[in-house]
């Protein structure tokens, strides 16, 4: 658990260290990793979907924990893949509010999904986030440093997200409260989505 903590500590930190403090730091793939780190921490429903995640995870407990979040940056990355290449998913954005009311909803019920399931439909949206990861690479951004940068801002969120359950398990209201919020926030992105 001491270890967990750390990591989730760790983590908050890097992703709140301004890019403006690396602006001398120069090349184009460390341009890349921050851009790309940066995604996933500066659009709301990417953070939240992220998040999402490592509860969905941390909620089922067990192997979930890491399959999850694995299943979901695995189908992300192929995603980002269709978008560098220009190829974006019908609907992109609607899929995006989507999942933040799926994962709500994951993280709302009074039990966790089986595995399966859960692997299953986080992967499915994965490949909407991975490919607006991949459409809005910036022109300046090297592909490999820049997916570097958005796998790794994905993981951090997912690991806070594992952490806050593991944190707040006496709570459990707390979390299925938590998982109806981000539900109503994708139901209104969803709104506007149409």
């Amino acid at each position: 658990m001491k270890t967990l903590a750390r990591l989730g500590t760790l983590s908050a930190m890097a992703a709140l260290t301004p890019s403006l403090a690396f602006a001398h730091s120069g090349g184009l793939h460390v341009h890349g990793l921050f851009a790309g780190l940066e995604h996933p921490l500066l659009g709301m429903d990417h953070l939240l979907a992220m998040v999402a995640v490592g509860m969905i995870g941390a909620r089922a407990g067990g192997r979930s924990i890491a399959l999850v979040p694995l299943f979901f940056v695995s189908a992300m990355v192929a995603g980002a893949l269709l978008g560098m290449a220009g190829i974006g998913l019908p609907s992109l954005e609607t899929g995006i509010a989507l999942s933040l009311v799926v994962f709500g909803a994951m993280i709302g019920l009074a039990r966790p999904l089986p595995l399966a399931a859960a692997a299953a439909l986080t992967a499915l949206f994965g490949l909407f986030h991975g490919n607006a990861h991949g459409l809005e690479i910036p022109e300046s951004a090297g592909g490999i440093a820049y997916a570097a940068g958005f796998v790794l801002g994905t993981s951090m969120l997912h690991a806070i997200g594992v952490l806050s359950v593991l944190t707040l398990a006496r709570w459990p209201t707390t979390v299925r409260t938590a998982g109806v919020a981000t539900s109503l926030v994708g139901m209104a992105m969803a709104v506007q989505a149409f």
